[in-house]
């Protein structure tokens, strides 16, 4: 585990990964964010191009 230093990307990809595999939904862009990823959509973008991670758009109606 680093000491003080950013995390590799393969690292924090990896670590992303874990999250998404260990939530039976899903993990949302916000919620990827709230666990500290700050460049979210681009880890997202590349984890679907590897076909790591799948994406699935849904309409979320508030106040209801």
């Amino acid at each position: 585990m680093p000491t003080g230093r950013e995390r590799s990307p393969p690292a924090t990809r990896r670590r992303a990964l874990e999250l998404i595999a260990w939530s039976p939904d899903g993990m949302t862009e916000a919620m990827l964010l709230a666990h500290g990823f700050t460049v979210a959509v681009e880890m997202l973008v590349d984890l679907i191009r590897a076909e790591l991670a799948t994406a699935k758009a849904e309409r979320v109606i508030a106040g209801a």
